[in-house]
């Protein structure tokens, strides 16, 4: 049966894990809604591509328009059946918004499924809905996790696992998508053949 997924995405999302995620739900035939604060259906967020090259941190480059297909004022938490956080540089200011975050609290609340990939982590941190649980993201998130009372999950080889913790479904970053949205899927109730 078709699910209604919300993703809250803000300039600067990782190409990867907004575009990636967007396609694969809508390929399974979800009805999935990318929404941006301060933003209106048929308007568009810039992306940022981010790699490993074997430098300390990730590398960042400008990526692609990604076209938001709602408006962010007309979220109703209570219509749709799963939450999508990507990351990018776009959480640590999204986190800022009481909106974004009322809006995590009321899936949260309800038992929703919500999957947050890499630095999307830092949203569900800034909600408060961390704590006593576990989960994985890139690890420079682990001081922000463990602030709030959560526990980190570090990843085990690289970073495509996934972790699992109720409703929450966490990846350290792109390269866990197959692991993430497999999980995510299966929280809101579609069925993977592997």
């Amino acid at each position: 049966m078709p699910k209604r997924i919300l993703m809250i995405v803000g300039d600067y999302v990782e190409d990867y894990e907004a575009m990636v995620p967007f396609q694969i739900l809508t390929m399974v035939g979800h009805t999935v809604h990318a929404v941006c604060p301060k933003r209106a259906s048929g308007e568009s967020v810039i992306t940022a591509v981010h790699d490993f090259e074997g430098e300390q941190t990730y590398s960042e480059k400008r990526g692609h328009r990604f076209a938001l297909n709602a408006a962010f004022h007309d979220v109703d938490p209570s219509t749709y059946d799963g939450l999508v956080l990507p990351g990018g540089r776009a959480p640590e200011y999204l986190r800022l918004d009481s909106r974004v975050l009322e809006i995590v609290r009321a899936f949260h609340s309800r038992g929703k499924p919500i999957a947050a990939v890499c630095h999307g982590v830092q949203i569900l941190a800034a909600a408060g809905i961390l704590e006593s649980r576990s989960c994985t993201a890139y690890p420079a998130i682990r001081p922000e996790i463990e602030a709030c009372g959560g526990t980190f999950v570090a990843a085990s080889d690289g970073f495509d696992n996934a972790h699992v913790d109720g409703n929450l479904v966490t990846a350290p970053a792109w390269p866990a998508h197959p692991a993430w949205m497999r999980a995510f899927l299966e929280q809101v109730g579609t069925r993977i053949q592997a």
